[in-house]
């Protein structure tokens, strides 16, 4: 039975960020991804041209989650304090969910790969610090907090991408979450 346009390629997507799960952090191959699914790898590149390719659709897939997320608390919340703190709890969750796409995140995955993938992800780390300055100069111009937005933001993204780091490199077993509540309190008062 055919599958409908684009159910192949989201399944290759779902295989591969299923296979960046192992907590060895093994290379994928496009030979190991191909005999998941059971496909040759000529297969695979019918619907990619490239394995880099295949991680930009990874990639694609983290961004418009996590800016929709961020997108959603920017409108829902007015408190640019609230809003700080949401977007570095979503970010941190985001990671928890789903193990392969942290690898991706920290780029573990992309070591190797195509250059332009990691100047990708270094996009995402600005789009993200810019996400939390923007709370933050909310929450200035509110009155109730009186940091420096810029500096806070870096400190804020250096935090989230150690959360992630200790996740990846423990095997998956530090969760990003774990003791958050207080780590909130120390970030953010």
């Amino acid at each position: 039975m055919a599958t409908k346009p684009g159910e192949r390629k989201l399944q290759i997507l779902q295989t591969l960020a299923a296979m960046l799960e192992n907590p060895r952090g093994d290379k994928v191959t496009t030979a190991a991804l191909a005999a998941r699914l059971e496909v040759s790898e000529a297969a695979l590149y019918r619907h990619f041209a490239s394995k880099a390719q295949m991680f930009e659709g990874l990639i694609e897939f983290i961004e418009s989650t996590l800016f929709s997320l961020v997108n959603r608390i920017t409108s829902e919340t007015t408190d640019g304090m609230a809003q700080a703190t949401q977007i570095v709890s979503v970010l941190l969750g985001f990671a928890e969910k789903n193990p392969g796409m942290t690898r991706v995140l920290i780029g573990d995955a992309l070591v190797n790969e195509d250059e332009r993938l990691q100047t990708r992800m270094n996009q995402l780390y600005d789009k993200i610090e810019a996400a939390l300055r923007q709370a933050l100069k909310i929450a200035q111009a509110g009155g109730g907090w009186t940091g420096d937005p810029v500096a806070e933001a870096a400190a804020l993204l250096a935090f989230v991408l150690g959360r992630w780091l200790l996740f990846a490199k423990s095997g998956f077993k530090r969760l990003p979450l774990e003791g958050w509540d207080a780590q909130r309190k120390y970030l953010f008062g």
